[in-house]
């Protein structure tokens, strides 16, 4: 009976790790890794230093929910190297993009470094991450909050931390 339980709990236990790629997978999958990736706890020390630019790629909807202190919102689909906030920026300050894991803020680094941007690097894992390690985001008003747009239920299983909001 121990072994059948056991056995039990194993099957389970592994048929819910085969629904969840994990975020290496993930990546590996969406990613060319054409720019470089840059850990949550990296981009904590430069933005604590004041010395990075943070660009959010997710759309307005998802931003206003919360975001990263400091960030500018670019968006995602209307992306465009010819807007005025793009255009205001210093190309030899390294720029760090991020979306909700790391798939769309590769798309438009790589926009941003094919235009001469010297440094620009992806956040790996997006805001999720970052919540996920407990580093602090923000509301609209720049108060601290829980709240994390998830994009969908799909995404929404690579936030582990905070209140997914839809």
């Amino acid at each position: 009976m121990k072994t059948f339980f056991t056995f039990l709990v194993c099957l389970l236990f592994s048929g819910m790790m085969v629904g969840q790629k994990p975020l290496d997978e993930l990546l590996k999958q969406y990613n060319t890794q054409s720019v470089p990736y840059i850990a949550v706890e990296e981009l904590r020390m430069f933005q604590m230093n004041d010395t990075v630019t943070i660009l959010d790629a997710r759309e307005p909807e998802e931003f206003n929910v919360s975001h990263i202190k400091s960030a500018i919102n670019v968006g995602y689909n209307n992306f465009s190297l010819e807007e005025k906030q793009i255009q205001k920026l210093n190309k030899y300050i390294p720029v760090i993009v991020y979306c909700s894991v790391g798939i769309r803020s590769e798309k438009i680094a790589e926009k941003l470094k094919n235009a001469g941007f010297d440094t620009v690097k992806n956040l790996y894992g997006g805001i999720f991450e970052w919540k996920n390690k407990g580093f602090p985001i923000i509301d609209p008003e720049g108060k601290e909050t829980e709240n994390v747009h998830a994009f969908s239920s799909h995404w929404s299983k690579y936030l582990t931390a905070g209140n997914p909001v839809y």
